[in-house]
């Protein structure tokens, strides 16, 4: 008889473990921005083509001078996306819209793609994140006199974001 009142208490206790801790609680709400309000933080990007919002990901088009492309070759073709994507402006928007499950930056020259780099937004740690803002302002900052920050940005932005590149512009010579 006691076997049989100790294992009819452990099926209880069981069947209490299996319910969810917030089965009690309302649901969230999460928040996405609007294409006004993306645009809105990249407001200072003067090359700011366009911004759409695609589900959960925010994604925003940025010109990129053929010139550029032209005197920086590869290197500026793939380090473009990455200028863009790791900044305080994309840092914000993941911390003020919690239903903003990604920011994909595009880099465009004419009608034609170059880059393209999406940053999910578990990716980065408040460590990873300030390294990011680090890697990318010293890049923005000196990189046309020191091409290794540029080389950085491209092998940081590699590791953390899912990146592709239009081979017309990357293939080195």
């Amino acid at each position: 008889m006691r076997m049989a009142v100790s294992r009819r208490t452990s099926v209880v206790a069981t069947l209490a473990l299996m319910v969810p801790a917030g089965a009690c609680q309302e649901p969230v709400e999460l928040i996405l921005p609007t294409v006004d309000e993306v645009r809105g933080y990249y407001s200072s990007v003067g090359d700011l083509e366009e911004v759409e919002i695609n589900g959960n990901v925010a994604s925003v088009v940025v010109r990129q001078s053929a010139e550029q492309l032209r005197r920086g070759g590869a290197l500026w073709a793939e380090v473009g996306p990455y200028i863009y994507l790791f900044s305080d402006e994309t840092r914000q928007l993941f911390t003020d819209y919690d239903g903003l499950a990604g920011v994909r930056v595009i880099t465009r020259t004419g009608r034609t793609d170059v880059g393209s780099a999406l940053l999910r937004r578990d990716e980065l740690t408040n460590v990873l994140w300030r390294r990011s803002l680090n890697i990318a302002g010293q890049a923005r900052r000196d990189g046309t006199e020191r091409i290794t920050l540029l080389e950085d940005l491209i092998e940081w932005g590699e590791d953390h974001t899912e990146f592709a590149y239009n081979e017309r512009y990357t293939q080195r010579r």
